[in-house]
């Protein structure tokens, strides 16, 4: 296993200063946003697709520093009820995978996304309770009718430029929010879906990050993974409850942390030991969204964390056993 991070914190830095930053930091492995909410600053499908001398100056810059791309990431919702906006995250999506296949990558991180609650809609619509029977009617139009015809087709095209691993993160907002959700798509579409496991999205819904890594590895359904810690505020929350939309910056029921901060070092400790039982034993891509701390000494404070986490080597024959 080993550590990487996610290029979004680098955007005012050029893709060599990043490269830079992190090789002094002994992490060797980027998530290249292509696409979507993390951007395209260091990595644009427009570019590198069509012009060889930039994606081969792409490629040298990588190089120098040793450095590797774990997954391609385009977070976007390509069922969005605006047609214009759904349109242009497939067309993202699909620039991924061309990208991904240049590359020779085969994952790409990304969102289920949120339809309407009907053909007539202009924003998402994310259910929460099955009642009102209304709930339950939008919920199954927009899993039959939507969602699983759209994932069938895009798996399909995944797969013909060599993308076998889509890994969606797993966020409260889009119709794959928890495990359940995952695997009921996964189970619709077939083995291309599988989880971008990030423990702080589940975290304030109140999963336990190693019950749901137990869970999801028994179908083998882990992806890639995100390292970014949630700090529930205890008090707050037992006023107002999770379902916080507040601002980040307001006083919530919780916040995104650096990895160590919302949790110890046992905690994250378990979850690799139970990444490993589950048989990931790839990456921990670091997503730095601390509001509280520096870009810096928020990743530094992930990066040494993780160092005392992660298992290196093969496990050993039980000789005592």
């Amino acid at each position: 296993m080993y550590v990487a991070v996610m290029n979004p914190v680098f955007q005012t830095e050029s893709l060599e200063e990043m490269c830079q930053i992190l090789s002094e930091r002994g992490v060797y492995s980027i998530e290249m946003g292509c696409g979507g909410s993390p951007g395209k600053h260091h990595c644009d499908p427009d570019v590198l697709l069509n012009d060889e001398a930039k994606y081969q100056e792409f490629l040298d810059t990588l190089k120098k520093y040793d450095m590797s791309i774990c997954a391609l990431s385009t977070h976007n919702n390509p069922v969005h009820p605006n047609k214009e906006l759904a349109d242009f995250a497939d067309k993202e999506l699909t620039k991924a995978f061309q990208l991904a296949q240049k590359m020779g990558i085969d994952t790409i991180v990304t969102f289920s996304g949120c339809p309407g609650d009907s053909e007539t809609s202009q924003k998402p619509n994310w259910v929460t309770c099955s009642w009102p029977d209304d709930y339950t009617e939008i919920l199954n139009w927009q899993w039959n009718e939507v969602l699983i015809p759209y994932w069938k087709k895009k798996a399909a095209e995944a797969k013909s430029y060599g993308v076998t691993k889509i890994a969606f993160e797993m966020h409260p907002g889009f119709c794959v929010y928890n495990p359940y959700t995952l695997l009921k798509l996964r189970e619709a579409v077939g083995p291309e879906i599988g989880a971008n496991f990030d423990p702080s999205h589940l975290i304030w819904q109140g999963i336990d990050p190693v019950a749901a890594i137990r869970e999801l590895g028994k179908h083998h359904a882990i992806y890639h993974f995100h390292a970014k810690d949630t700090k529930v505020d205890e008090y707050n929350k037992a006023v107002n409850g999770v379902l916080d939309t507040r601002h980040y910056s307001e006083d919530r029921s919780w916040r995104f942390r650096s990895v160590g901060c919302g949790h110890d070092l046992l905690f994250w400790r378990d979850i690799v030991a139970e990444l490993r039982l589950a048989g990931y034993d790839k990456v921990m891509s670091i997503e730095h969204e601390d509001g509280l701390m520096s870009k810096l000494e928020g990743l530094d404070t992930a990066i040494n964390t993780l160092k005392q986490c992660v298992m290196k080597e093969p496990a050993q024959d039980m000789f005592w056993a």
